[in-house]
């Protein structure tokens, strides 16, 4: 196995310096709380297999392989047929 290290920088939303610069403070608004849990990092969407496009990317379509196999696999019908 090979050892990998990673730099991670720590933000503290509710600092008044980070609260004020302009190039920071998107990580202020309360959409980006907990990124890391909802895989939406970097390294989660590598994680999450989502840095591949077109042919490549058919069974991660919809966040998942399940979710693509489920769309790819369910039947859908009209209510009033």
């Amino acid at each position: 196995a090979t050892m990998k290290y990673y730099e991670i920088i720590l933000v503290d939303p509710s600092h008044t310096k980070i609260r004020n610069d302009a190039r920071i403070n998107w990580i202020v608004n309360p959409v980006h709380k907990h990124r890391e849990c909802r895989g939406l990092t970097s390294a989660g969407r590598k994680g999450r297999g989502l840095r591949k496009s077109g042919h490549r990317a058919n069974n991660i379509k919809g966040g998942s392989k399940r979710a693509a196999w489920l769309n790819r696999n369910n039947q859908r019908l009209k209510r009033y047929r």
